[in-house]
């Protein structure tokens, strides 16, 4: 019987034979098993495995190397570079082999270093930077010669940092003369005339290098010197007076005696020891703090290292719905000795409240409100002679404000101004407001893509550079590029056009930058642009991959298709093994996690090592952005408010399906799934609520259920606590599940409270579901990603859907 059904046609493509299988070799096996079933079953499974097998220990062992082979294969091409005065040093490694050239940033000019010594310019080019502090000399290992050249009349003692942070003596440099001393990049060295005469403080590069001691290096060392030894209590030198805390109350302290200015303070309700003085000194800013005895979890550490007997510890961890305590801000006059009395009531129900800064005129103080449940963000001034509040900007929203990630702002001293993000149009972008009476004054980007971060504002040029992401409409939205603008809103000039995603470093005077941009699929480019309009200035570097295509290395597919709304375009990218045959059959499995946060699909090219030493088994490995992730439009965004539990799962079905029709060797038959943390919380759902679809998931360390998880991150997204909590719990839904499922959690992961799982087992054995577990003592967050369950994890797959035992 056994044999029948493994012989049945179907079932041979379901359990991954090459679907070009001819109908005469259907038919063959199909007559000679039951005219003989009991003379060719061995042979018929000799065939299966040598032809179609999956998940085999030779899989395995290619899975394996992949951890050391590709991420060393990237490393044969790579690129390092280092500003100087007059351009760029920088390293390139193509097959293995490091060169050292110089760009001369004013003729582009470009030269080994070979040619420059030889020429007498390597010199001006390899100078360091002085610094005005020092640390720990760096643990890397790229050996260097630096040489340090007196331009003193007076000899100087050199010291090296050591990894300890203490200075070791290595020498003097006489007046005038020169030393050079082998050392290794990010190593750090002081040099000095005598204790507290500082002469200069310097990093090594990774190439050879001079520090010049001179005036300058003398500068910046003793400046760096001097703040770090300024001891000032509490705030602002030219306070006359000084504030400090006792019996929960509020004292003035000064050369004379000290004052107590407040009675009301107690110890449920005290003011806190930190001030923010005023510029001129005549005020300060303090917080009182109402207090709330705050939520302690139980760790259980079953089996201790150290001794035979388990232990527990507890540890502080709100959870959503858990009161908080609630800060107001107090305004004290240091002039009148009193306390500024204003309605703090709009400060009530607040999830933070934090002081800003203090205007250049020290007239206003500015407090920063987000209200709890996170549908009001204000940003609000208090008068420092009247307490007058006043609301500068007001955020509110039906859904939430993403405080945590687009809290961004800009203050103009000049025009007494601020730039200020917003998604009030729907989209993440820049507005120009009066700081003094909240007027908005302008927009200053717009359209349908978003400002990712501010980079740079030239007050005296009114101009402001930014990150932008979808700014490109040709492009991938997550690709993030670089962009500026006037502040009056007009100007916009987009400064790369590459297609991809950007990092960017520019140099010191900003005239310039170093361009660095790749896709998931395209090996790293990296150009020097100047940065008015971002015109090319020279071609430094392109990635070759051909020790990775050596080792049958995939590119990653890019493919975007509509959502669950047939509109909204949803992007992901698809790995296949090395070993990839379009006329096979694939199982595939996504790897999720629907983090409102941020988006997750990575953009930049890598070995997606993780990902890849699952698919090298037999499968199609998929990562999507569905709705309800971040950095596309608020609309976007707003599919996970009240909604963890959605996680975009119809999109990335719907992606899947696009997917499916394109490329005919995906078997949507046998879809898998798996993530942790909210990727955990997401996985599980994908079989409770689409079990119809996935037919197996693996589940590490899930926040499963939205009100044992910490407050922040939940409360973010899901508001204040309600009947949508228990909605959205994956513990009210395991009656649904369908398909296999493997939970794994540690019993001492302090990010999400391990319990979660524990409920969800609970919760399945109630319901009588079978299932896999692994409580994994002395486990921590992300366990799943250990050794041990990787390898649990890519059996798990390989049994629930290739339908094999692994490792054979």
């Amino acid at each position: 019987m056994k044999h029948s059904l493994i012989a049945d046609p179907q079932l041979l493509v379901h359990h991954g034979l090459n679907r070009s299988l001819s109908n005469l070799m259907r038919k063959l096996i199909f007559m000679l098993l039951h005219v003989r079933p009991f003379i060719l079953t061995g042979l018929l499974f000799f065939q299966i495995s040598c032809v179609f097998a999956q998940g085999t220990i030779k899989d395995y062992q290619r899975a394996e190397e992949i951890r050391t082979s590709f991420p060393d294969a990237l490393k044969a091409s790579s690129f390092n570079y280092k500003w100087c005065d007059h351009g760029l040093i920088f390293e390139c490694t193509q097959a293995g082999q490091k060169s050292f050239s110089i760009l001369d940033g004013t003729s582009a000019e470009t030269m080994t270093m070979k040619e420059a010594k030889k020429l007498g310019r390597y010199e001006a080019f390899s100078q360091l930077p002085p610094l005005g502090c020092w640390s720990k000399s760096g643990g890397h290992q790229i050996p260097v010669v630096l040489t340090f050249k007196n331009t003193f009349d007076r000899p100087v003692r050199i010291f090296w940092v050591q990894h300890d942070g203490k200075l070791k003596h290595y020498g003097i440099i006489d007046a005038g003369k020169r030393r050079s001393i082998s050392t290794f990049d990010s190593h750090q060295w002081v040099i000095d005339f005598s204790s507290n005469k500082l002469a200069g403080i310097f990093s090594a590069s990774a190439w050879d290098c001079t520090a010049t001691l001179n005036t300058n290096s003398q500068q910046r060392a003793m400046e760096g010197f001097h703040k770090a030894s300024e001891t000032t209590e509490n705030g602002n030198d030219k306070a006359k007076t000084k504030l400090l805390t006792q019996d929960y109350n509020v004292w003035l302290r000064n050369s004379k005696q000290d004052h107590r200015i407040t009675t009301e303070g107690h110890q449920e309700d005290p003011f806190l020891n930190k001030f923010h003085y005023s510029p001129d000194g005549n005020y300060a800013i303090g917080f009182q703090e109402t207090r709330v005895t705050g939520r302690q979890i139980p760790l259980l550490t079953s089996a201790p290292r150290d001794q035979v007997q388990p232990t527990m510890k507890w540890i502080d961890y709100a959870k959503a719905g858990d009161a908080l305590s609630q800060r107001r801000p107090r305004l004290f006059n240091l002039i009148k000795k009193h306390v500024l009395p204003y309605d703090d009531s709009t400060f009530s129900d607040s999830w933070n409240v934090r002081f800003l800064r203090w205007s250049p005129d020290s007239a206003q103080a500015y407090i920063l409100f987000n209200q709890r449940g996170h549908q009001q963000l204000s940003l609000r001034s208090i008068d420092a002679r009247t307490g007058r509040l006043q609301d500068i900007v007001n955020e509110t929203s039906e859904t939430f404000i993403d405080y945590s990630q687009k809290t961004m702002f800009h203050w103009l001293d000049q025009t007494n101004e601020l730039v200020w993000a917003s998604e009030r149009d729907g989209w993440n972008h820049l507005y120009r407001f009066d700081a003094v009476t909240g007027k908005q004054i302008n927009q200053i980007t717009q359209g349908e893509w978003v400002v990712r971060r501010i980079e740079h504002v030239d007050e005296d040029r009114g101009i402001i550079w930014f990150a932008a992401m979808g700014i490109h409409p040709d492009q991938d939205p997550y690709h993030v590029h670089l962009a500026r603008i006037n502040l009056d809103g007009t100007g916009l000039v987009t400064l790369t056009e590459g297609d991809g995603t950007h990092q960017w470093e520019f140099n010191a005077d900003r005239s310039l930058f170093v361009d660095r941009w790749s896709r998931v699929d395209l090996p790293e480019r990296v150009q020097l642009r100047e940065a008015k309009k971002g015109t090319v200035v020279a071609d430094l570097f392109t990635q070759d991959i051909s020790e990775l295509r050596q080792q049958n290395f995939t590119l990653p597919i890019r493919f975007a298709s509509v959502g669950r709304d047939n509109q909204t375009m949803i992007y992901g990218t698809l790995i296949r093994p090395s070993t990839f045959n379009p006329e096979n059959s694939y199982p595939v499995i996504e790897h999720i996690y629907a983090g409102p946060h941020d988006f997750h699909v990575g953009k930049q090219f890598g070995g997606h090592v993780s990902q890849r030493r699952l698919a090298e088994l037999g499968f199609v490995v998929v990562q999507i952005d569905g709705m309800g992730t971040n950095w596309r439009s608020k609309k976007f965004h707003d599919v996970c408010w009240k909604n963890l539990s959605d996680a975009g799962l119809p999109d990335r079905i719907a992606w899947l399906k696009a997917a499916a029709k394109q490329y005919p060797w995906i078997d949507l038959s046998r879809v898998g799934i798996y993530g942790g943390s909210a990727g955990g919380q997401n996985a599980l759902a994908a079989v409770l609520h689409h079990g119809e679809f996935y037919k197996a998931a693996a589940s590490d360390c899930g926040c499963h259920d939205n009100r044992m998880d910490k407050i922040w991150w939940n409360e973010a997204w899901m508001g204040k606590l309600g009947p949508h909590y228990r909605q959205n719990s994956n513990v009210t839904h395991t009656k649904k599940l369908r398909g296999d499922l493997f939970l794994t959690v540690g019993e001492i992961d302090t990010n999400v409270d391990p319990a979660s799982t524990l409920q969800v087992v609970d919760a399945l054995i109630q319901n009588k579901k079978d299932f896999e577990f692994i409580l994994v003592p002395n486990g921590g967050h992300g366990i799943g990603e250990s050794d041990y369950l990787f390898r649990r994890r890519q059996d798990f797959f390989v049994r629930s859907l290739l339908g094999v035992e692994p490792r054979r």
